[in-house]
């Protein structure tokens, strides 16, 4: 039995090679269930990966792809039978375990949650870990006390995956949203998704020349952080917060603690990557019920195992729109 797969390299000059390949089951990786994987899909870590940049293959030769939905080919638990339909994101598979630019994933049964009902593996791999990390942002602003009445929610990077589902998700909710984005010719493609306005990442882009400015967001979606992130939080309405996803702007982060002492904001942390797998179930779940399908629709592309080169050089210089899933059969 044979899979095939796209290998990432190092040769011994250090440089870093692509590569399809046909193997042999027996070069996959330890786990107690085997996936026929039938869709994928493309974030910014992907591209990394594809680059051997950011530290994240420390082993090769590697299969990147963070996540993967696909059908159970054998299982050794109880927990999955052959035939049911699965989705994993996370686990830190696609960077120290091999993962979903392959036709077959050999995984570990706890890292998986069953394909919720009324959702397909092809759809389930749009929405993949760029919108699994919306809907923990969202749930977590929820948490918080985010109502529809509050005031204005922005969501900055909302052109790439994450922001572009948080838009929707939000929308969807009755948000009035605000959608940042350096990328003008996006923003009738924001509209659609339910942004109510767009500003420009430069009105934004530079850190806060005091701790505290006029009070405007009742919630923001960041997926940029640095200084865009401490200007926003200097804008903040009182008792506000903000979901941090990301960090395309930088890790450092130019601010004070006077808009938490004065203002009662709440800055919350989300990771995706190991969140517990009951909560998983849930959010699945959620994405599932609330995301329009449609608009999902809309906003994604198809592409194969052999574009996947030119697609992971091309989202880490910020030129993907939307989400791209990937058919490792195509």
């Amino acid at each position: 039995m044979s899979f095939r797969a796209l290998t990432v390299d190092r040769g011994e000059d250090g440089e870093i090679s692509q590569e399809i390949r046909e193997m042999e089951d027996a070069r996959l990786p330890a786990g107690d269930v085997t996936v026929a994987v039938e869709w994928s899909s493309l974030n910014y870590k992907d591209g990394l990966c594809l680059a051997g940049k950011g530290g994240l293959v420390r082993k090769f030769p590697h299969v990147p792809g963070i996540d993967l939905a696909g059908t159970v080919e054998t299982s050794d638990t109880p927990e999955y039978r052959p035939g049911d339909k699965v989705i994993l994101t996370g686990w830190r598979v696609g960077e120290t375990h091999w993962g979903g630019y392959a036709t077959k994933a050999r995984l570990q049964s706890e890292w998986l949650v069953k394909l919720p009902e009324g959702l397909s593996t092809r759809r389930a791999m749009a929405v993949g870990t760029a919108g699994f990390t919306a809907m923990l942002a969202v749930m977590a602003l929820e948490r918080h006390g985010l109502v529809r009445d509050k005031g204005p929610v922005l969501v900055t990077g909302a052109s790439g995956g994450v922001g572009s589902i948080a838009v929707m998700i939000l929308a969807a909710l009755g948000v009035e949203v605000t959608a940042v984005t350096g990328r003008r010719e996006q923003a009738e493609r924001l509209r659609e998704l339910g942004a109510t306005n767009i500003l420009p990442r430069e009105e934004l882009a530079d850190a806060p020349t005091r701790p505290l400015e006029s009070e405007i967001w009742a919630g923001c979606v960041d997926a940029v952080g640095g200084a865009m992130l401490a200007r926003v939080l200097a804008q903040m309405k009182y008792g506000g917060s903000v979901a941090a996803v990301g960090l395309a702007g930088g890790a450092e982060l130019p601010t004070t603690v006077i808009p938490f002492l004065l203002r009662g904001i709440n800055l919350l942390g989300i990771d995706s990557v190991m969140q517990p797998k009951e909560h998983r179930i849930a959010v699945w779940g959620r994405i599932a019920r609330d995301l329009d399908m449609e608009k999902l629709d809309a906003m994604t592309s198809a592409a194969g195992l052999a574009d996947l080169p030119r697609l992971g050089a091309e989202i880490l210089k910020g030129g993907i729109a939307g989400r791209v899933i990937i058919d490792p059969n195509a």
